[in-house]
């Protein structure tokens, strides 16, 4: 049933019907409805959907394949930096960026042996 995978959606994102509502511009009456079978998402709303949470469409509308569609590393980066950029200007992971981005190549090569150094240490307590 449609209602329950978007259900399914909202709660492994551990979202309210509220919240989840906010995202995608309808109210928590209509989340509701849509989630008890008692009105069928526009495919707008379904495509929505998919778009702000990266579902599978297919998924989604018949429960075949894969919740999640597989996201490239590169728009992985793309998505955060766009929600970073729409956060707030003194949020900590836009003061990080802004860091990270005027860093020279020493300095990159040197956070790049930290975390090295840094992985060898979480292997060692494996």
């Amino acid at each position: 049933m449609l209602g329950k995978r978007i259900k399914q959606i909202r709660n492994s994102k551990k979202l309210t019907q509220d919240e989840f509502a906010d995202i995608l511009g309808l109210t928590k009456n209509f989340i509701s409805l849509i989630e008890t079978g008692n009105r069928t998402p526009s495919d707008r709303t379904i495509s929505d959907i998919c778009r702000e949470f990266n579902i599978s469409e297919v998924w989604l509308r018949t429960g075949e394949g894969e919740m999640l569609t597989p996201i490239s590393r590169d728009a992985e980066i793309a998505a955060f930096l766009g929600d970073v950029m729409r956060g707030e200007k003194e949020d900590f992971r836009r003061r990080l960026v802004s860091v990270l981005a005027r860093l020279e190549p020493a300095e990159w090569e040197l956070l790049a042996n930290m975390a090295q150094r840094l992985a060898e240490e979480y292997k060692k307590e494996d």
